[in-house]
Order: structure tokens, then C-alpha cells, then sequence
């Protein structure tokens, strides 16, 4: 092959890569700016900027999973349902959109679907420690203390800094009557914590023990 074909070749793949990355930048910009505005805690800007994505990528699952977060955060959890759905729908494998599908649930008193979502995400993906920590919250509130320890302690094998998980085992903990295991456990939660609500709640639950 002379140089002058081989360089036409350079040249035409080349702009291939280009015009494939050119077609896909755009819905990748609204993500991107989507995801900092979550970060940010800017909600409704958030949402236009996703929805945005979805209008050029309607079969990309992340961004209804991306979009329902959000939804979520802003307590709308019906339409934050929705979007797991639809992510669930285009990608059935999609674990975390189990999990956040079942805190949807939970947070409308709905838990034998959150805790089906739980253990749909914990059988598609074993690794994912706040799946164990958040089915460990269901088996509390129906009152089975062991297998909620045993979420709880499995989560935070998977994840040692998952500082809610330390917080949630202790109160159970408490709950069951094993004042030291809870003392334990709440010191580790405040120690690792990165969430000043979460270590506000383990140092007042702390002082009444």
C-alpha cells in the first residue's frame, strides 16, 4: 500500500471518529451538565438538562435512571418511579435502578415492593452494598432484627466506609437491646461520616444510650 493511499485512510477514519463523536456529543453535553447540577443541588435544572438527553438518546437507560434520581431527591417519587421503569424496560439488568426503584417505594410505605426491588438488585448485583443496607431497613421495620443485622453487616463488608450502615446496624442494635454493639457502632458512624445530618442523628442517638 503506497503512502498517499495509506494516509487517505488515516484521514477517513479519522473523520469517521468524528462524525460518530459529533452525533453523540450532544446528548453527552446535556448529561454531563445535568449530572453537576445534580451535584449542586439544582434540581429543576437538573431535569431540563436530562430531558434534554433523553429528546436525542431516547433509548439510553442511564439517563431516565439519572432523571429519576433526581425526582427522587425532590420527593416526587411517582414520576422518579416512572423513570426506573423505563431504565428497567431498555436495560432489565440495570441493578442500581432496582435499588433506587425500591427506595421510591419504601419512602411511600410501599416496602414488599421495595424489598422485592431490593433483593431483584441484590441477585442481579451481589457487590452492592447499599442494596444490603437499604433491605436491611425493611427487615427492621417488620421487626426481624437478625436479618437486618445481617444486611447491615453484610453491607458494610462490601463497603467499610458506609458510614449509614454503621448508623442504621447500631440502632437496630439498640433496638434489640445490645446497648454496647449500638455505642460500637454509632462511635464508627460519626468517625467515618461525611454527612452532617447523619452524624447529627448518630451523636443524639449516642447520648441517649
Amino acid at each position: 500500500m503506497n503512502c498517499k493511499r495509506k494516509l487517505a485512510l488515516v484521514v477517513c477514519s479519522v473523520l469517521a471518529v468524528m462524525v460518530v463523536l459529533s452525533c453523540a456529543s450532544p446528548a453527552q453535553e446535556y448529561f454531563n451538565k445535568g449530572n453537576e447540577y445534580f451535584e449542586q443541588g439544582r434540581y429543576d435544572e437538573a431535569i431540563a438538562e436530562y430531558t434534554r438527553a433523553i429528546e436525542l438518546e431516547p433509548q439510553r437507560a442511564e439517563l431516565y435512571y439519572r432523571r429519576g434520581n433526581v425526582y427522587l431527591e425532590k420527593g416526587q417519587f411517582q414520576t422518579a418511579i416512572a423513570d426506573y421503569d423505563k431504565t428497567i424496560v431498555l436495560e432489565p439488568e440495570f441493578a442500581l435502578a432496582y435499588n433506587s426503584r425500591g427506595q421510591a417505594y419504601a419512602m411511600m410505605s410501599q416496602f414488599d415492593r421495595a424489598m422485592a426491588d431490593y433483593d431483584k438488585a441484590i441477585e442481579l448485583a451481589p457487590e452492592l452494598a447499599v442494596a444490603y443496607d437499604n433491605r436491611g431497613l425493611m427487615y427492621r421495620n417488620k421487626g426481624e432484627f437478625d436479618k437486618a443485622i445481617a444486611d447491615f453487616t453484610k453491607a458494610i463488608e462490601l463497603d467499610p466506609n458506609l458510614a449509614r450502615a454503621y448508623f442504621n446496624r447500631g440502632y437496630t442494635y439498640n433496638k434489640r437491646g445490645d446497648v454496647s454493639q449500638a455505642k460500637a457502632d454509632l462511635n464508627k458512624c460519626i468517625e467515618i461520616s461525611t454527612d452532617p445530618a447523619l452524624t447529627k442523628a448518630a451523636k443524639e442517638l449516642l447520648e441517649r444510650l
